[in-house]
């Protein structure tokens, strides 16, 4: 079921829909989206205002960092993506090491408000990042989704980076695996 009615890049004059969609608790527990971003100690202590603060400063950047899903006027969903070498923490991954040396742009994180909660707005999200990539002239799109063994359910909390199901549902593949429900995910706008 298609939903989202229109996807904004996070700017400071879309900041105020991204606190609306997070909420008090900074999306999940704090994180502020900022997981990606710091190392494991400073992540830590900076869950809650801190790491609002932080995401805040880099709300201006071009290119954005993520993008906003509204349904209707609602901010319903959000998508964390820039180049890879933005995030330290995942250049630093030994599970989620570079596969080559290609220029990637990466997908690292989801949030979508309950309300709509598997209705297919991770799809859409990343249809839109794609093209969002596209027009920042990226050749590559690469996520690292959780595939859950057969018959496992994942609690939301755990599937932050999206499901590997979502990915293959917006044209990506997988090319690479490190462990078992790990994927390395790419989408490859030149022949898509």
């Amino acid at each position: 079921m298609a939903l989202a009615t229109e996807f904004k890049p996070l700017a400071l004059d879309t900041w105020p829909d991204l606190e609306r969609l997070f909420g008090p608790k900074g999306a999940c527990g704090g994180c502020w989206c900022m997981y990606w971003f710091l190392a494991s100690k400073t992540f830590v202590a900076g869950l809650g205002e801190p790491n609002r603060c932080a995401l805040h400063e880099l709300a201006g950047s071009d290119p954005a960092l993520g993008l906003i899903a509204y349904v209707g006027d609602e901010p319903a969903a959000w998508c964390a993506m820039s180049p890879r070498e933005r995030y330290p923490r995942l250049e630093r991954s030994r599970v989620l090491a570079r596969v080559d040396d290609a220029h990637v742009w990466s997908v690292v994180c989801f949030y979508t408000t309950k309300r709509f909660r598997r209705q297919g707005l991770t799809v859409e999200l990343l249809r839109a990042a794609c093209a969002y990539a596209a027009s920042k002239g990226a050749r590559i799109v690469e996520g690292y989704p959780v595939e859950p063994a057969p018959g496992k359910k994942q609690a939301d909390a755990f599937v932050y980076t999206g499901l590997a199901s979502a990915f293959l549902k917006a044209g990506f593949h997988e090319v690479a695996r490190r462990s078992p429900t790990r994927p390395i995910m790419r989408y490859d706008i030149l022949n898509n």
